[in-house]
């Protein structure tokens, strides 16, 4: 053993492989058209708040808000994939359709014909909601508060009706977190980057079997940009917004 200040010289040099748990074989490739969509931001969001912060289990109930939109098509699909009873809102009959008919959820409905949306909830949740992906909030956050199951799980992605308002709606019915145990969390994306490789583990080969299908609205030209943004919070888009400045 070397004492303080002594020099120390030594030519063995042993070098060790410290990276341990890489697969032998793996096929991580993306597709870059895919990196805006299932790949990139709008998927690895979904990854994020539905695996994440709601610790889904095969056969819970889960409710999505704006399921038509970027992230919310592609929360309902993983939860069809683990084996969720999985009911999705939009504003529209065409969202409906295309939530029912092409992301395969197991119902869905119109909220702007909902007058009552506690009786709505009720009517297709009628054992109580055990997993809310929030992307609304307001009166549609009130009416699931009354709704959830205990110990229920909501993850807070966004509130996209509560944006342009002067003042934004109250929230009544906070109460039910305290006496069933609901567990309420909003969450950024960036604070998961480090789970990307684990994401694409899960999503690659569902891309691949054709199991997760993405759905966006294009706008063509950058003049079309102005509306595209404004469509977002008058819930015109159906799917994922996008401008395509130029093709290629």
């Amino acid at each position: 053993m070397a004492s303080l200040g002594e020099e120390v010289m030594n030519k063995q040099v042993i070098l060790r492989d410290y990276v341990s748990g890489f697969p032998k074989e793996s096929d991580m490739s993306c597709d870059h058209h895919q990196y805006h969509k299932t790949e990139g931001m709008p998927g690895m969001t979904a990854y994020a708040g539905f695996y994440e912060v709601c610790s889904p289990k095969k056969g819970e109930y889960v409710f999505i808000s704006a399921a038509a939109g970027a992230v919310g098509q592609l929360v309902g699909q993983f939860a069809k994939l683990l084996g969720c009873y999985v009911v999705g809102s939009a504003g529209s009959k065409e969202k409906v359709d295309l939530l029912k008919n092409k992301f395969r959820f197991d119902d869905a409905f119109n909220y702007k014909e909902e007058p009552d949306l506690n009786a709505a909830l009720k009517r297709y949740f009628p054992e109580g909601i055990d997993i809310y992906f929030e992307n609304v909030g307001g009166k549609m956050l009130d009416a699931v508060l009354l709704n959830m199951r205990i110990g229920g799980r909501i993850a807070v992605c966004g509130m996209i009706s509560q944006y342009n308002l002067d003042k934004p709606e109250g929230v009544h019915n906070l109460i039910h977190l305290i006496v069933k145990w609901v567990c309420i969390e909003g969450f950024l994306v960036l604070d998961y980057d480090h789970l990307y490789p684990k994401f694409l583990e899960l999503v690659l080969p569902y891309i691949k079997e054709g199991k997760i299908i993405y759905v966006e609205d294009i706008a063509e030209g950058l003049e079309s940009g102005p509306a595209a943004l404004v469509g977002l919070f008058t819930g015109r888009n159906v799917g994922k917004q996008v401008v395509v400045v130029a093709r290629e």
